[in-house]
């Protein structure tokens, strides 16, 4: 990190990584394989695509919780489908769309940003919004990473510069 950097700005850049194969991947996908699964109880790759949009709306709904004012028209995502089965172009298109508010919302935020406390569903007394963005963006990894292996699984050919972007 150089001294000029943010660690909120460090953060980012490696959303818009994740974001960034994230899309090399979807982009893989076969047109005729969008309902395909590896095994019955798994889930077909239209509905990981559809849960991929729900990990992109987790790190905007933890965003527009820490500065509801100034993202008050991050309140329109919610209006969005997710864990849907879904195409590639759709997910495509709501993935960059997610992009731009994960953005906007970076926009507004200074490292002392990241210890503020925000109240969970799932932590009612709070956790630290960074802690919050290290968790989506773990979460949308795992299912990148699933998204991966189904992809190997079709026997599209990938290696792991198709998973990380090397500097």
């Amino acid at each position: 990190m150089s001294e000029s950097e943010t660690f909120a700005s460090v953060v980012l850049a490696k959303i818009d990584e994740q974001v960034d194969r994230t899309l090399h991947l979807v982009a893989l996908i076969p047109a005729d394989k969008v309902e395909w699964k590896p095994a019955s109880n798994s889930l077909r790759i239209c509905d990981l695509l559809g849960h991929l949009l729900e990990c992109f709306a987790g790190f905007c709904a933890t965003l527009y919780a820490i500065n509801p004012e100034r993202l008050a028209h991050f309140k329109k995502l919610r209006e969005l489908p997710v864990n849907h089965c879904c195409g590639t172009e759709e997910a495509l298109t709501r993935i960059r769309h997610y992009s731009a508010h994960i953005k906007q919302g970076f926009d507004l935020l200074d490292d002392s940003d990241l210890r503020r406390v925000v109240k969970t569903t799932f932590v009612p007394e709070g956790e630290s919004l960074l802690t919050l963005l290290l968790g989506n963006l773990e979460h949308l990894i795992n299912h990148k990473y699933q998204l991966f292996i189904y992809l190997k699984l079709l026997d599209i050919p990938l290696s792991t510069s198709d998973l990380y972007i090397f500097k």
